[in-house]
């Protein structure tokens, strides 16, 4: 049977027959959400799983994150890749057990929704010894079978993994043929999803308010702006990545073409001591900002949107990787209000 007509007819299936279908769906159409709260999510659970009846619990391949070292507090944000770059759609790693999949399949079996011949097809696959013998039972403990899984915002390609669940032996490579079998890389680039970077909200001098063709001074603390990282880890097959962001530098966009930026490119890069720019001290009134904005003309009765972007260098290491791997380029940047008067003068 087609694989596209099989996955509507199991997308029937999981609205007829309840809940335990709608919460754990069929392979090409998994609505588990094993990062952000679903199964085996959150640090230190490890491989677990179990079969009660017609409900299952499985969460031997799914992700766990460790958020510990990421970024914090209400300001943080997400960042976004500077290319067209996206993190997999899907994948497979392991999922069932020999008695998880017997429970999975045969109410979907029972259903009849699927057709006959594709029942047929299938009961010989899995039970008859067409390639496994009663789900493979005896060979509990020493493997799982793998199955699709997808990332919960369903970006496009969510639906390619349509492989029927296939065995992996502990300690052995899934079948050369499968594509999206998970690695160490997939895992760092699913964790580049979770990194959590500072708001960027720079400080001005002077702030809120400065004067036409008057140096505003702006740097970010490099308390708030250090790497930040994540870790992914399916601790079932023993595969880890730690996807790590570090500040690299920091662009200024006034909100108007009427304004000059220090440095003429407006990138402010970070310094030594992980600051970007540097504070406004009494005395360097006279002084070219490091890093700054000078504007040209009054805002009037508004304001301008100054924007404040910092980019981020991603980078990753994993099981068998210690020399650092680059991810593309990330950003986060945020506006703010910056009002810009005329300098009055007297006439005596």
């Amino acid at each position: 049977m087609p694989a596209v007509i099989r996955l509507q007819r199991l997308v029937a299936i999981t609205i007829v027959a309840g809940s335990v279908f709608w919460t754990l769906s069929p392979s090409a159409v998994a609505t588990q959400n094993p990062g952000k709260g679903g199964i085996g999510a959150g640090p230190g659970k490890g491989p677990s799983g179990g079969a009660d009846g017609d409900t299952i619990n499985a969460s031997v391949g799914a992700i766990v994150y460790d958020r510990s070292k990421n970024g914090s507090g209400g300001s943080v944000g997400a960042v976004s890749p500077t290319t067209t770059w996206t993190p997999p759609a899907c994948w497979y790693a392991p999922k069932y057990t020999p008695a998880q999949l017997k429970a999975y399949m045969e109410p979907i079996w029972e259903a009849g929704s699927t057709g006959d011949q594709w029942d047929a097809e299938q009961r010989e696959k899995y039970v008859n010894g067409g390639e496994y013998k009663d789900f493979n039972k005896e060979k509990t403990g020493k493997g799982y079978f793998w199955d699709s899984y997808v990332n919960d915002s369903y970006p496009p390609g969510w639906d390619k993994c349509t492989e029927p669940p296939f065995w992996v032996d502990t300690g052995d490579a899934p079948p050369p043929g499968i594509q999206n079998a998970i690695t160490p890389e997939m895992l760092a680039q699913l964790a580049y999803a979770e990194i959590r970077v500072p708001g960027t909200e720079i400080d001005l001098a002077p702030e809120g308010t400065t004067k036409v063709n008057l140096p505003t001074w702006a740097w970010l603390d490099g308390a708030d702006f250090k790497p930040v990282s994540v870790t992914a880890s399916i601790p079932a097959i023993g595969l880890q990545a730690t996807t790590t962001a570090e500040p690299v530098s920091l662009k200024i966009e006034p909100g108007t073409g009427d304004a000059q930026t220090y440095p003429a490119s407006g990138e402010c890069a970070i310094g030594n001591d992980g600051r970007i720019g540097e504070p406004y001290a009494k005395g360097k009134a006279g002084e070219t900002p490091p890093c700054g904005v000078k504007y040209l003309r009054s805002s009037g009765d508004g304001s301008y949107k100054l924007q404040a972007t910092v980019t981020w260098k991603i980078s990753w290491t994993g099981t068998g990787v210690n020399d650092p791997q680059d991810l593309p380029p990330g950003e986060f940047g945020a506006d703010q209000e910056v009002i810009v008067q005329e300098i009055q003068s007297i006439n005596r």
